[in-house]
């Protein structure tokens, strides 16, 4: 599965450490919102690339995005967040306002960088 994420967001890049030391297996990929590969990405599945307000998991021919990205994301990483893969039943017109109020707030509340970040020498394998 391949992770867009916003590469600017201190929030994002968080998320992505946490769900990096919760994949033993290594199944994840990530790339930012703006670099290249993701441009590359958002184009291929006809979605906006600009205003990144959504985390983007691919996988295959399916792109989740909102919290069913995040729902997605949590059912394959290691140990008991898959149990959060539950909300799924919810419906996303009910999760996702959620979702949005924390991704329109999240440079104001977890401040954001002036470059993307870049990944040690040993995970760089796992960013495309």
């Amino acid at each position: 599965m391949t992770i867009l994420f916003d590469g600017v967001c201190n929030f994002c890049n968080a998320s992505i450490n946490f769900i990096i030391d919760r994949d033993s297996k290594g199944i994840f990929k990530f790339a930012a919102l703006q670099s290249e590969i993701g441009q590359e990405l958002l184009k291929k599945f006809s979605l906006k690339t600009s205003d990144f307000d959504s985390i983007v998991a691919i996988e295959g021919d399916k792109v989740y995005q909102k919290s069913d990205a995040a729902l997605e994301i949590a059912r394959r990483m290691d140990g008991i967040w898959k149990i959060f893969y539950v909300f799924k039943i919810i419906p996303a017109f009910l999760r996702n306002p959620i979702y949005d109020l924390v991704a329109r707030n999240r440079y104001r509340i977890f401040g954001r960088t002036d470059a993307c970040r870049i990944p040690t020498p040993e995970l760089k394998a796992r960013f495309l």
